[in-house]
């Protein structure tokens, strides 16, 4: 397979949509921490808790397709590139964290922390997994950018 010479208004272009994806992901990560508030407020408000769970459930898909989306340069070292991935399996484990809630809140008749248990857990996931490739990639760019050559 022939590898074309990218131009320099494609790769100014595919910057453009990595910068947007990652302040999209950002906004996803926002919308999770906000219906997380849930637990903390009144518990027995079962409109205030739907809407909750459907802002941390858009969160979660937001999240999730800005890093689908948002990973394509195909320029990128190996690592680097694997790193990316392992921020879409944080968000991942944020719709898993989505699914859990809406299915504990159909097994159970009245809303409290058990049916917080497993998102709880699932986004605690998906934030360390998050935290560590974030750590990483900047670490990985740096190493890269000292180096002056990628490493593929």
């Amino acid at each position: 397979m022939k590898k074309t010479q990218d131009t320099p208004d494609k790769k100014k272009k595919r910057e453009r949509i990595r910068r947007a994806m990652e302040r999209t992901a950002t906004f996803g990560l926002l919308l999770l921490a906000i219906g997380l508030v849930a637990p903390f407020t009144d518990l027995s408000n079962p409109a205030m808790m739907a809407a909750f769970k459907w802002i941390f459930g858009a969160g979660s898909l937001i999240y999730l397709a800005a890093r689908i989306f948002g990973d394509t340069d195909p320029e990128a070292s190996v690592r680097l590139r694997r790193l990316h991935r392992m921020e879409i399996w944080a968000g991942v484990a944020f719709c898993v964290a989505t699914f859990f809630w809406f299915y504990n809140t159909s097994r159970y008749p009245y809303m409290s922390l058990a049916v917080m248990r497993d998102t709880v857990v699932f986004t605690l996931a998906g934030a360390l997994i998050q935290i560590i490739a974030a750590w990483m990639i900047a670490s990985q760019m740096k190493k890269e950018a000292s180096s002056g050559t990628d490493r593929k």
